[in-house]
């Protein structure tokens, strides 16, 4: 079930609104959509696949 105000953020090292949101207010799922197509909805990736993907990422 997803809550009615995902709350989403972007990173803070952005510094600009040409990326992505993320909100993970959800036990089991985080969410992520395009700042500039916000209309076009969100990918709903499990929690699991998140933090294997940020780790990745943060050694890259």
């Amino acid at each position: 079930m997803q809550r009615d105000d995902p709350h989403w953020r972007t990173s803070s090292y952005t510094g600009s609104e040409t990326c992505v949101e993320v909100s993970d207010r959800e036990p089991l799922v985080v969410l992520v959509r395009d700042t500039k197509a916000r209309a076009y909805g969100s990918l709903v990736i499990k929690r699991e696949a998140w933090r294997a993907f940020v780790r990745y990422a943060a050694r890259r």
